[in-house]
């Protein structure tokens, strides 16, 4: 039965629409992003979905937007128990992380082992915007020599848990700085760039594809509304990208999507 479905006669019917069925899940922590018209029945939702989902342990409210530089929103505990450090799974790979501390985005699982699975033994690859780690790991333990770069210094030490829990620390170097200072930061070439850029952002495309070789890959990651997706591959083509694909990978608000691209460096 749907969350929905669950409170029907509990929440009024004239509010029941602006309740999501769905709600963001990090390892066995729920993260809820309701409305002000719901909040006199936020902690009786919240107790609704601990009884749904036996797997959860802690439900959060989400209420501020991403913030600062570490990209983290607020929160506030609506039921269950503990704190906000958890441990997601996906694919076969560990992320250890506080919740309410460092980014992370569960709904690109796909999305990391589709373009790890394109990764060669023993290719260079960059990863600005690293995180915790998610895009890291699975090109480490594919064989390439990875690195990730990440301005938190939190995360940080969470993507050296995570390379460590996952058993990729050999192949995996971590730099706490910010992804800008590429160029002047690093004399090497890479293979391919995994770039999974924050909104607004885009600007580090220039910069990144300087440093990977002729006939490297690049996969971006941009925030754009379908209609300006013609327009932007045209952009690329004309920077020295042939574009292979590019795809949808998520709404992240009305009328915007994260888009991801495959590209090659001519």
């Amino acid at each position: 039965m749907k969350l929905r479905e669950r409170l029907q006669g509990i929440v009024p019917i004239d509010r029941l629409p602006k309740l999501r069925d769905r709600y963001h899940i990090i390892g066995d922590i729920a993260i809820l992003a309701l409305p002000e018209e719901l909040g006199d029945y936020k902690k009786v939702i919240a107790q609704s979905v601990l009884v749904q989902d036996k797997s959860i342990r802690l439900v959060l409210n989400k209420i501020s937007k991403l913030e600062s530089e570490r990209r983290v929103a607020g929160f506030e505990i609506l039921a269950g128990s503990g704190d906000t450090i958890t441990e997601h799974r996906e694919y076969g790979f560990s992320y250890r992380l506080d919740v309410a501390r460092v980014f992370f985005n569960s709904h690109l699982g796909y999305e990391r082992m589709r373009v790890a699975r394109q990764v060669e033994p023993g290719e260079q690859v960059l990863v600005p915007f690293a995180g915790v780690g998610p895009f890291a790991v699975a090109p480490a333990a594919r064989g390439a020599r990875v690195i990730a770069l990440e301005k938190s210094r939190e995360a940080c030490s969470w993507l050296t848990v995570n390379a460590r829990q996952n058993q990729v620390s050999k192949n995996i170097a971590i730099i706490n700085a910010d992804a800008f200072t590429i160029a002047q930061m690093l004399k090497q070439n890479f293979d391919r760039a995994i770039v999974p850029t924050p909104y607004g952002m885009d600007s580090i495309l220039e910069i990144v594809m300087r440093k990977v070789k002729k006939r490297g890959r690049i996969h971006f990651y941009t925030f754009k509304k379908h209609e300006q997706i013609e327009g932007l591959q045209n952009s690329y083509e004309e920077m020295g990208l042939e574009v292979e694909l590019f795809r949808r990978c998520g709404n992240v608000a009305p009328g915007v999507s994260r888009w991801a691209f495959d590209m090659t460096k001519s």
